[in-house]
């Protein structure tokens, strides 16, 4: 006979495994992206974003103009004139040439699981306050949404608390925003108890102000004196319990925080210097990591398939060893609450001695993601710290994609291998802790321990056996030749060679 405890085992498991057969059907979502043209938004475009809206409407109008002229004019079915919608059907017509902001909302939601059915774009001088796209593209959205049956709707802006309470009203599905995506795609991808409550921090957060008014159960009853019903009252409660378990986890992640401390302050005791990969998402940092590595960590060409960092041991050229740190990737427009929420991770940048910035040689839009990271290194204080750019996956250039935008960069390709020897190289070079040196040793011949080290941890330029004294010139970090210092040859000048020694190395 079963007892009430394996009832309920058995219960979360079917629970679990409806969840995850749901999660792997996807939902069926539509993406409406807003591209506001006023002044005020204008200005506040890069110029690498100008150049990338222009060229984006240039191809619309000549696929448009094609389109025009191969149709017969009783087959011609449009929007009627002045309408903003690109889409022209109610499942999987994407518009031609997506803004790079809406690409990338798409590649969030299919990255969470979702079956994205359509693109909606709304163009407009100024946001609406009440509902960010207009009431008439609000009824078009409504008509769109229940003709293809959508489960969701996601919106490529983040919605204010009033604006998400008006679209849940006049929508017939779920309405998420931007931040709500990637923070679903983050819990989906935390594995380690500090991701779990990073994720957890920031939901918490991100819903605190947006209870008011959620739902038919709060029936807020208004703010005058005796006009305060049950609604009000469960709705403070719900605050008061979310700032408490606020609280918590703070408290939970600032003793993530204080042994994240104490393991660097131990790895600060033996010089071992930590090297960060950084870059926007997807743009190959793990596949780079297990190419330099052979970790064997996750890769995916999902948006954050990497949430929890990773460290691992790395010999250099010169015999010097590193610890490469794979960190979570950046995005456009990162929400504050992430940053904040994710401090003990990003932490892992702050502390590197050398950031690698890895960028996507083949995106579109390589300078946009530049800038972002820019912005994000910025607000990390981490953009004076010494820094290798890396162009990642050169395999996927044409021949004719010429490379004069990838001036000053290394170019690497962490799928094919290539190019991982010179990136090492110049890793080498930037490395200021434990720098190297050229030194000749005489070492007797009894001493194999001290052998054996300075072949593991050096390169040797030369060696030379003299009697029962071996001669090396060796170039290693100076921690490792500090140690042996006892048998340093005494004729040593600048350029670490010099004298008898020196001559008969030669």
């Amino acid at each position: 006979m079963e007892t009430p405890e394996s009832q309920r085992k058995d219960l979360k498991h079917i629970a679990k495994a409806v969840s995850e057969l749901d999660r792997a059907r996807g939902e069926r979502a539509l993406i409406v992206a807003c591209e506001f043209t006023g002044r005020k938004y204008r200005q506040r475009l890069t110029a690498s974003a100008r150049l990338a809206k222009d060229a984006m409407r240039a191809t619309q109008e000549q696929e448009s103009a094609l389109e025009s002229n191969t149709q017969e004019p009783a087959e011609e079915v449009g929007p009627p004139s002045g309408s903003t919608s690109v889409s022209k059907s109610n499942v999987l017509s994407f518009p031609s040439a997506l803004s790079p902001e809406a690409a990338e909302c798409k590649e969030l939601a299919e990255s969470a699981g979702a079956n994205v059915l359509d693109v909606i774009v709304q163009r407009r001088d100024h946001p609406d306050p009440a509902t960010l796209v207009g009431k008439g593209k609000l009824e078009e959205i409504a008509g769109q949404a229940s003709a293809s049956h959508a489960d969701l709707i996601v919106f490529e802006q983040d919605l204010s608390p009033s604006q998400l309470r008006e679209l849940e009203r006049a929508l017939p599905c779920r309405v998420i925003d931007r931040t709500q995506l990637i923070l679903d795609i983050f819990a989906s991808h935390a594995r380690t108890r500090e991701g779990q409550l990073q994720v957890e921090l920031a939901q918490l957060e991100y819903m605190l102000p947006r209870l008011a008014g959620r739902g038919r159960s709060m029936s807020q009853l208004g703010g005058g004196i005796g006009t305060r019903g049950p609604g009000e009252t469960q709705l403070e409660t719900d605050r008061r319990k979310i700032g408490r378990r606020i609280q918590i986890v703070r408290a939970r992640l600032e003793a993530v925080r204080s042994i994240r401390q104490q393991q660097r302050q131990r790895r600060s005791s033996v010089p071992v210097p930590t090297v960060a990969l950084v870059g926007y998402t997807n743009a190959g940092k793990s596949t780079l990591f297990n190419a330099l590595t052979q970790a064997g960590v996750l890769e995916s060409s999902r948006l954050f398939a990497t949430l929890d960092p990773k460290l691992h041991l790395l010999t250099l050229p010169s015999r010097r060893r590193i610890l490469l740190s794979d960190t979570v990737g950046f995005i456009r427009a990162l929400p504050h609450t992430l940053v904040n929420a994710f401090r003990a991770t990003l932490e892992e940048v702050q502390t590197a001695e050398v950031l690698i910035h890895v960028m996507d040689a083949s995106s579109e839009s390589l300078e946009t993601h530049r800038e972002e990271v820019e912005k994000v290194l910025r607000e990390l204080d981490v953009e004076k710290k010494p820094r290798l750019e890396v162009m990642n996956k050169m395999d996927l250039l044409l021949p004719e994609d010429g490379p004069g935008f990838l001036a000053d960069t290394i170019h690497v390709s962490a799928r094919a291998k290539t190019g991982l020897d010179g990136l090492l190289a110049a890793l080498d070079g930037a490395l200021a802790t434990d720098p190297l040196e050229e030194r000749v040793l005489l070492v007797p011949q009894s001493q194999g321990a001290v052998l054996a080290a300075l072949d593991a941890g050096a390169v040797t330029l030369a060696k030379k056996f003299k009697e029962d004294t071996v001669h090396l010139r060796v170039r290693g970090p100076a921690s490792l030749l500090g140690r042996y210092r006892g048998y340093w040859s005494n004729t040593q000048v600048e350029n670490g060679i010099g004298g008898e020694s020196g001559e008969a190395l030669e």
